[in-house]
């Protein structure tokens, strides 16, 4: 392990533009905005040095900021469809060693599920550059984890011209293996038809289910694992939803 050697900084990528269900950032989930709900559970890893927002410097992204000042989170502003480089700055900014990649509409982030990645990371670091628990998907979609080193960052950023990529993050790092060094976490059961995230009215109506029972933003994943097999048809709320392509 060489924690004690690498600044982790997990990034998450937050703005109002949504096109699919826009301000869904700061939607209220049992009394507090999705965003604080994701940074909450996202700051329970003890596998992170910091944890920073990265906006944008669109004037509809000031709502972000006053919650980001309001709450002292750090935070970053950069451009607003090429999140790559915005990820690439507020790393540069952060000086993080490896980078944590998470979004703002996964309101069921697991903490245990980012510390297994992240330590997945550090104990094959520098021999490997990218770990995610979403190169094979086991999990549900909505607990997706990613970390990169700083230099695998940069040269995504440095060599990755696709536009549509670039709004992604990370496909120039998955879909070249013979560039990146990568590895996948797995789980013993397969969960992936499980939809936790936030991009419709419907996904949004499932998670309040599960914020409405639990009230808090502790729980666990397991604990909402175990809610679902007593309501097993809050699933058919958002089954039928459809995740967008990365081209």
């Amino acid at each position: 392990m060489v924690s004690s050697e690498v600044k982790v900084v997990a990034i998450i990528q937050a703005r109002m533009g949504s096109t699919r269900l826009p301000s869904k950032v700061l939607d209220d989930l049992a009394g507090e905005p999705m965003l604080a709900r994701v940074v909450n559970r996202t700051r329970r890893a003890k596998t992170l040095d910091a944890t920073v927002v990265a906006t944008t410097t669109q004037p509809v992204d000031d709502a972000i900021v006053r919650l980001c000042e309001e709450r002292g989170w750090p935070f970053f502003r950069g451009s607003e469809e090429d999140v790559l480089d915005r990820y690439y700055h507020a790393a540069l900014a952060s000086k993080a060693d490896a980078v944590v990649r998470i979004t703002s509409d996964c309101p069921l982030i697991e903490p245990e599920i980012v510390e297994r990645v992240v330590n997945e990371f550090l104990s094959h670091y520098p021999q490997v550059e990218y770990v995610s628990n979403n190169l094979e998907r086991i999990f549900p979609r909505g607990l997706d984890v990613e970390v990169m080193s700083f230099g695998a960052l940069e040269k995504a950023w440095q060599e990755d011209s696709n536009p549509s990529w670039r709004e992604h993050v990370t496909p120039y790092l998955r879909r070249h293996p013979k560039k990146f060094r990568t590895r996948n976490v797995a789980n013993d059961i397969d969960y992936s038809y499980m939809r936790w995230t936030v991009d419709t009215i419907e996904d949004l109506t499932f998670v309040r289910k599960i914020y409405n029972h639990f009230q808090s933003d502790t729980f666990t994943w397991r604990e909402v694992l175990r809610l679902l097999e007593m309501h097993p048809e809050w699933l058919e709320i958002n089954r039928h939803v459809q995740q967008k392509a990365v081209p």
